[in-house]
């Protein structure tokens, strides 16, 4: 049974808002708009609850913390901003289709990270 609390809802909401894959600081910094008194203990005790319920999703990205977005988004690849650290999402995926595997392969899953200068740090 899903426990629906001010501090996860708060959570939830600025994951659906963002819309991009955020550090749990991050998700602390914005939640702490709508509840003040929020610590970071209680987001990655959400976050977990989250994660385990299927609402959110982590997100991997080589040589960077876990970061956490909302689930639904479907397959697709991250940008990571060289210059303020920031993640975000890159719609859909195209790449499935061109892959050249060698006969007998079979693709199963893959992931793809583009890195760059978001608009803010060009």
């Amino acid at each position: 049974m899903e426990r629906s609390t001010r501090q996860r809802r708060a959570i939830r909401r600025v994951l659906l808002e963002t819309r991009r894959p955020l550090s749990p600081r991050e998700i602390l910094e914005l939640a702490r708009k709508q509840v003040p008194s929020l610590g970071l203990a209680t987001v990655y005790r959400n976050l977990r609850a989250l994660v385990e319920e299927g609402a959110v999703v982590p997100v991997a990205l080589p040589g960077e913390p876990l970061r956490y977005e909302a689930a639904g988004a479907g397959h697709h690849h991250h940008f990571l901003c060289r210059g303020c650290g920031r993640a975000f999402e890159l719609p859909g995926c195209r790449l499935e289709a061109h892959l050249d595997l060698p006969p007998g392969f079979s693709a199963e899953d893959h992931e793809v990270v583009v890195y760059g200068r978001c608009p803010d740090c060009a």
